[in-house]
């Protein structure tokens, strides 16, 4: 699986890593609002403000998340449907303080992209497994942590990281070797939302001998028993 001829040429690591992650559609964008530059919380669902309802709500955990949708708009209260794809987190909150600054005094938002996810192969017979990144600077060696590090049956040298670049068709893949010490500036590289980790396993020779020759064997089988049953009832 997601094996790679050995003429196969890797992409080069991006040497200046951003850990702002971009806006795209079918990110859930979760944002507490305040206003009077942090002073009192706004009550975003119900639409009251003021310390008194903005405190219950904290008190509650409450959580609410909006989901931007595939013509790159959000629908949030009072702003309604609101264009914010290919924005970073930064710029949206400045962004969405400008917008509501119409209702309310020196609004100040914190926002947040809560499923921001990856997709790893740990290999060594360990199930795929669905990582959510916690944070914007997620790196690859946090990210094994997450999956229980390699295993014994996997290849430290020969880990990819596939990553969808906007505007190229096909993912760069690149190579990281951690089985050295020299790799671990690599190991810090920083993990994007979508990025696909794949830990190679170790190859083994026996069991892909065996998976090739099952079909002659299963042949040759069937043939002896036939022939011996014909054998049979012709004595």
């Amino acid at each position: 699986m997601l094996k790679t001829p050995k003429d196969f040429v890797f992409d080069s690591i991006p040497s200046v890593q951003s850990d702002q992650y971009v806006i795209t559609p079918g990110d859930l964008l979760q944002f507490r609002l305040y206003s009077n530059g942090g002073f009192s919380v706004i009550d975003i669902t119900s639409g009251t403000s003021g310390s008194n309802g903005g405190n219950i709500a904290m008190a509650r955990g409450l959580s609410v998340s909006y989901l931007v949708q595939n013509d790159g708009n959000v629908k949030i209260p009072i702003l309604g449907e609101t264009p914010i794809t290919g924005k970073t987190i930064l710029e949206a909150q400045s962004y969405l303080e400008e917008l509501y600054s119409e209702f309310y005094v020196e609004p100040f938002l914190q926002l947040n992209v809560v499923n921001k996810r990856v997709i790893v192969f740990p290999g060594g017979g360990s199930n795929a497994q669905v990582v959510t990144l916690q944070n914007n600077t997620s790196t690859l060696l946090e990210v094994l942590a997450q999956v229980g590090g390699i295993s014994q049956n996997s290849k430290a040298s020969t880990i990819k990281v596939m990553r969808l670049i906007e505007g190229k068709e096909k993912r760069e893949v690149y190579k990281i070797d951690l089985s050295k010490i020299s790799g671990l500036p690599d190991g810090d590289m920083v993990i994007l939302a979508d990025d696909i980790i794949y830990v190679e396993p170790n190859a083994n020779i026996a069991r892909e001998v065996l998976q090739d020759i099952s079909p002659i064997i299963s042949l040759v089988s069937s043939t002896i028993v036939f022939y011996f049953s014909l054998r049979n009832l012709a004595n």
